[in-house]
C-alpha cells in the first residue's frame, strides 16, 4: 500500500513557481526524493491556474511519511512556504494494489 499526497501550493505574484524553483535549486527536493520511502516527489503547474503549483508526493508507507514528517526537512519546507506567503489544499490517495479492468483504456 502506498500513500499519494497531492499539495496544492498557492500564492500571489508567481510566490508558488518561486517557492517550487527554490526547492529544487536549495537541494531539498532532491534530499526528500532521497529519504527512505520517498517513491515520487515532483511539481507540476496547473494550465488553468497560473496561481498554484501541484506536488506530487509518494511514499510507500504510513511509517515512511510520519518519519518524513518528524524530519528537520519540515522546518525547511515550513520557512519557506512562509517565505513565499502560501497557502495549501491537500488531497490524499492510498493505493489499493488491486489489479482492475482499467488496464485497457490505458495506452503504454
Amino acid at each position: 500500500m502506498s500513500i499519494t499526497v497531492n499539495l496544492y501550493y498557492t500564492g500571489e505574484n508567481g510566490n508558488a513557481l518561486k517557492f517550487a524553483r527554490e526547492m529544487e535549486s536549495s537541494g531539498t527536493a532532491d534530499a526528500i526524493r532521497r529519504e527512505e520511502g520517498n517513491l515520487r516527489y515532483e511539481y507540476f503547474i496547473p494550465m488553468q491556474d497560473e496561481k498554484t503549483v501541484l506536488l506530487i508526493d509518494s511514499w510507500e508507507n504510513q511509517q515512511a511519511l510520519d518519519v518524513h514528517h518528524a524530519s528537520p526537512m519540515m522546518q525547511t519546507i515550513a520557512a519557506l512556504r512562509d517565505k513565499y506567503d502560501l497557502h495549501m489544499r491537500v488531497e490524499r490517495y492510498v493505493s489499493d494494489d488491486e489489479t482492475t479492468q482499467d488496464d485497457k483504456f490505458i495506452r503504454k
